[in-house]
């Protein structure tokens, strides 16, 4: 997604969903449709990457929520994917860090 949505998606998962954890992760990339690549100018823009963890039978419902909080339902907005999970490591956000207001 671009640069700078990750952020609003996660406190919005965190306030709606409960779901306290959840990566953030910058990329560079452009997309074959990109308006820059129609002109011939080769100039990556800057991406995130968000990656959450959810128990199978909520995935539909967050994969829906992401889909419309990202705007990725806009045209050049990013893409979304959703996969199983073998195994992961349980971790949370600590209750005593502060989280930004909206």
């Amino acid at each position: 997604m671009p640069k700078g949505a990750g952020h609003d998606v996660l406190l919005g998962l965190r306030k709606d969903h409960g779901i306290k954890t959840g990566n953030i992760k910058m990329a560079r990339g452009a997309g074959q449709y990109n308006p820059l690549a129609l002109r011939g100018i080769g100039e990556q823009t800057e991406k995130e990457m968000l990656t959450v963890i959810v128990p199978s039978e909520k995935a539909d419902e967050i994969f829906e929520y992401i889909y419309f909080r990202a705007n990725i339902n806009e045209p050049h907005n990013g893409i979304i994917f959703q996969s199983d999970l073998l195994y992961a490591s349980k971790y949370r956000i600590p209750e005593d860090i502060a989280v930004e207001q909206e």
